[in-house]
């Protein structure tokens, strides 16, 4: 399946639910977002229905997303019936990994094969500051826990802000002795980013990947540690998509950099986002969106698959440096 830019898309990232158990400073108001009645919610069935659908265009990729997926009601079994549908190669998920201590054991037995876990800091009271409820120790009981239940692999995901003056070379540390994968995401412009309700977004607090390169082998180099150099084939992890990996030599891990701002990946784009409420996104950044809960609920998969189709087709060539989006960020899915 392409698009009409030619780029392969087989990856689907599926958002569950536009709740959370977190209020992430640069994901939704302090207030939350206005959270969609449970009418509106795609249904479990409705949601495996669709990947068949998607699956049979060559959709081979899916990542289920939120808010945090794990909140989601059946999303074991959800997770057990998407690795069954022929021509799904693997089901992945993003989440805050709060839940996994009680879950990780049956999302692995259900086929769950690798898991991406949001942390922004590795302070304690920032933590806090940043999530607004959230606690440290849960979200680090989530990744050992996902690294024992053999979960591979599994990536650490923390979006850098230049405000919160985050200890970069400690999260770069945690792939030395434990195969971690750490990825540094630039913080996007996605949602009402400035102003009234918004998450706070300012061209200022952009990291840009190549200055945080430099920052965390210079403080490394203080620090006695050697330089990163890049990951050898070997050592990338599976489903690497746009990151850039590094890594120290001999380390268990890797150090990856996400630039979809400084660096954008637009020409490699190989995905289709669906929202919990069941309309398909083209793009991160566009306010374009395609209705597909309509034909799911009447039964209709070939209307189903023009829909993906038609969405497909509007994939624009980039993101052309579009700043805010009418949803927040909890709301679309990642």
């Amino acid at each position: 399946m392409k698009d009409s830019h030619g780029r392969v898309i087989d990856y689907l990232r599926l958002s569950l639910t536009d709740r959370c158990n977190f209020r992430c400073v640069y994901c939704m108001p302090e207030d939350g977002v206005c959270q969609m009645d449970h009418g509106e919610i795609l249904r479990i069935e409705e949601i495996e229905r669709l990947v068949h659908v998607a699956a049979s265009l060559g959709i081979r990729s899916v990542r289920l997303t939120g808010g945090e997926p794990l909140v989601r009601k059946g999303v074991v079994d959800l997770v057990r019936a998407i690795t069954d549908i022929p021509g799904i190669e693997n089901v992945s998920m993003t989440t805050n990994g709060v839940l996994l201590p009680q879950m990780v054991d049956d999302l692995k037995a259900a086929g769950l094969s690798r898991v991406n876990i949001s942390l922004d800091t590795l302070d304690a009271e920032q933590f806090r500051a940043i999530t607004r409820v959230g606690r440290l120790e849960d979200t680090l009981a989530g990744i050992d826990a996902a690294l024992k239940a053999g979960l591979s692999p599994v990536k650490v995901n923390a979006v850098t802000v230049r405000s919160l003056n985050q200890d970069f070379l400690a999260f770069a540390k945690l792939s030395l002795d434990r195969p971690l994968h750490v990825r540094f995401i630039e913080y996007m412009p996605v949602g009402n980013a400035e102003g009234e309700g918004g998450t706070g977004w300012g061209v200022v607090d952009v990291i840009p990947s190549e200055e945080l390169i430099e920052r965390i082998s210079a403080e490394a180099a203080a620090a006695g540690l050697p330089a990163l150099v890049p990951a050898s084939r070997s050592s990338k992890p599976v489903g690497w998509g746009p990151a850039r990996y590094f890594e120290f030599p001999g380390a268990a891990g890797t150090v990856g950099f996400i630039s979809p701002l400084s660096r954008h990946f637009c020409g490699e784009c190989n995905r289709l986002r669906v929202t919990a409420d069941g309309k398909v996104r083209p793009c991160l950044f566009s306010d374009d969106e395609y209705d597909v809960r309509a034909a799911l609920r009447a039964g209709d998969d070939a209307a189903a698959r023009g829909v993906l189709l038609t969405a497909l087709g509007a994939k624009p060539d980039e993101h052309h440096d579009k700043v805010g989006t009418e949803r927040n960020m909890s709301q679309i899915g990642g």
